[in-house]
This record gives structure tokens, sequence and C-alpha cells, in this order.
């Protein structure tokens, strides 16, 4: 990072700090690259201790869980008292967490490793999110998909990197990627420097541009469908990242290293639509990127069930392009309706989204242990029809396109 990136000014504050903002977002890669690997394991992990699918859910469900619980409480805390140095903390609790995993001798020392990397995710998220708006200058949309493409590339990078490395040569080779987290905590010390200088930089400085100003209820009733969109995407999104494996396994009897190499064509193709979607919310606003990404997928998650294998991979591929961009869209959203509350807000819905992921895992395990996995398929394929509540959110966040016609 150069000087000028490292040492904020205050015309500074008003610009866009790519330096920061590509840190935040490789740390973020390092963080989801290491948190993908639990389910990426789930195969080698299942055969290794006799589990069944309602006990690899539990596995899900204890990571997500843990980490949905906690960000909100930590988000609320460091809107009042930021700790620009808990970044590193958290990437260090990730590392723990890896090291418990590759060195397991019973399956609730498995449990206790996945809960450790989920505390590491609850306080990386919240405070990471802020650093991005904080380094945005005002380019929201932007600033939010490059931090969330780095979680989605990191997310593609850890099946196939499960798929050459870990299937090869065991279990313990997971602790191997603890030197991804060491890099990590250093990259993010120094993110938490240029954050306490930017704090003290800009001490008393009013934001920028009106605050959105609505009523109370409309507010509560705006976070609730933006919180049903989120169960939406999320829940649909896990039927893929944890049992899409399984899936083509059992549909199409392809291997298990081929059907992680396929779970990364649909993690990169989630990267692609992210990277897509910052500039589109960023011009057509938040409420149409909401409207577009997770309706507009609908056509094509009700087909995947009846398609044949090489239309299977070219579906996931569009799904996870279009459903791609909705998280952003929808924190910067939630961001406006309630200024202020950064890290509660991000907390809230990096949370919400852990948590739909770890309950919606152990649900669709114990109803693919009892029903088949592609039933979970046939039932999932219906959930991006709550897009039509888009319509119950106000009409804010207009986007550059809107202001320049006004």
């Amino acid at each position: 990072m150069t000087d000028e990136t490292m040492n904020p000014s205050a015309p500074a504050a008003e610009q866009t700090v790519f330096g920061i903002i590509m840190a935040i977002s490789f740390c973020h890669m390092l963080n989801d690259t290491m948190q993908s690997l639990i389910p990426a394991l789930y195969p080698m992990i299942k055969e290794s201790y006799a589990l069944d699918f309602t006990q690899i859910g539990i596995l899900g469900l204890v990571f997500q869980v843990t980490a949905s619980l906690l960000q909100p409480l930590i988000g609320i805390y460091t809107d009042k008292r930021p700790l620009p140095y808990s970044l590193s903390v958290g990437m260090g609790c990730t590392l723990i967490g890896l090291l418990l995993l590759a060195y397991a001798h019973a399956y609730w020392v498995l449990l206790i490793g996945a809960g450790v990397v989920g505390l590491g995710s609850a306080v990386f998220h919240p405070e990471s999110s802020r650093v991005a708006r904080l380094a945005s200058g005002g380019r929201h949309g932007l600033a939010q998909s490059l931090f969330q493409v780095g979680g989605n590339f990191g997310s593609a990078m850890g099946p196939l990197l499960a798929a050459f490395i870990v299937l090869p040569r065991g279990q313990e080779s997971v602790a191997w990627f603890s030197l991804a987290a060491l890099l990590g905590m250093a990259i993010l010390w120094q993110v938490g420097q240029w954050y306490a200088r930017h704090r003290r930089a800009n001490a008393g400085r009013k934001q920028a541009g009106p605050a959105v100003v609505l009523p109370r209820k409309t507010v509560i009733r705006a976070i609730a469908v933006l919180a049903l969109l989120v169960l939406s995407k999320y829940l649909y999104m896990t039927s893929l990242s944890s049992y899409y494996t399984f899936y083509m396994i059992e549909r199409f009897d392809v291997s298990v290293q081929y059907a992680q190499i396929l779970l990364f064509v649909f993690l990169g193709a989630v990267a692609v639509g992210t990277v897509a979607g910052g500039p589109v919310v960023d011009w057509f606003g938040t409420k149409f990127v909401i409207w577009f990404s997770i309706l507009g997928a609908l056509p094509f998650t009700l087909a995947l069930p009846y398609a044949g294998y090489e239309t299977t991979i070219v579906l996931t591929f569009i799904i996870g392009v279009i459903l791609a961009s909705a998280f952003s869209a929808i924190v910067v959203f939630a961001q406006e309706l309630v200024p202020g509350r950064v890290g509660m807000i991000a907390g809230l819905f990096f949370g919400f989204a852990f948590g739909i992921g770890g309950i919606g895992a152990a649900v669709l395990g114990v109803v693919a242990d009892h029903k088949g996995i592609v039933f979970v398929y046939e039932v999932c394929s219906y959930l991006p029809l709550l897009g039509l509540l888009t319509v119950f959110l106000p009409d804010i966040g207009k986007g550059r396109r809107h202001r320049a016609q006004a």
C-alpha cells in the first residue's frame, strides 16, 4: 500500500481508497477460502467418520449459527466503540479453528473447530464491511461488491483446493492453510492502522449527503422484507454450496473430485456476478438490482431439477451470476435505511445470512435423508418467488442513472 493510501487526509475521505478496499477484499478471500473448506470437506468427513446427512447438516449449523449469533452483537458494539485491530484477532480465531479441524480425532472436535472458525467470521465481517464503506468515497455499491467478491472468490477456491490438496493428502493438510491465516493477520493489522488514522483524521466530520429519514414502521417493514429476501437467496445458495457435490454424484455419477470442480464453477459464477453487480447497484440503484437478482433467477431454478448433465452446469452458472449481486444490494439498501449503524446492519445481515445457511444446511440434510437429494432441489427451486416481496420496499437508493436524469 502506498503512503497516500495509508494516510488519509480530509479530502481523501471523500475519495474511493482502492488500496484499502482491495486489501480488505483480499483478506475476505483468505477468510472465506478457509471457511469454505468446511463444506468442501463434507464428502471426505462423511466417509471417514461414518456420518449421515443429518450429522453433516449439524456440522454446518454449528459453524454458521456461531457466526450468525455473534455478528450482530459485535456490530452493535463496534458502532459505539470501533475496534480497528479486531480484524486481525478474528483471523487468528480462524487459524485456531483450522488447526482443530486438521487434527480432530472425533466428531465433537470437528464441531468445536467449526465453531471457532465461525467465531473468526463473526469478528471479521462487521468491521471489514465498515472499512469497505469508509473507503468507498460514496461509491457504496462498488465498494461493497469488491469487498464481497473477495469472499465469493474465496468460497469458490475452497472446493478446488480441497479437490487437489486436501482430498489427495488427507484431513491433516487443512493445517497448511494456517499460513494463509497468518498472511491475513499481517495485512489486517496494516488495515487496522489505516482505520485508526482515518477515525482520528475525520473525528467530528459530518456525513456527506442527506441521510434517508423514513417513519419507524416503514423502516421496520423494509428490514423485515430484506430479511426474507436474504432467506430466499441464502437458503437456495446453501442447497448448492452444501449439497451440490452430492447431487451431481447421485444424479450423474461423477467422481468426488470432479464434483468439487463443478462446485468451483458455480461459486466462480457467483464471484463474476458480484463484480458485475457493484457498478450496476451504483448506476441503477439497489432496489432495481434486488428485483432482478432474486426474481430473475426463478426460471432457471425451476428448470434445474429436470435438466440433463451439460444443461445443469450451464443453469447453475447462470443462477450463480444472477443471484450474486443481491446480497451487496441488500446490505447497501439497509445501511441507507438506518444511517449511522453500519456495523449493526452488516453484522445483522451477514449474521442472518450465516444463520440461514446453517439452519438451512441442517434442515436440507434431514430432508435429503428422508426424501432424497433430488427432492431438495425440486422444493428449493421455488424460493426465488420471494423476490416478489421487493414491491414492499420504499423507493430509495435510486442510483446515479436516476440522479443524472433528475
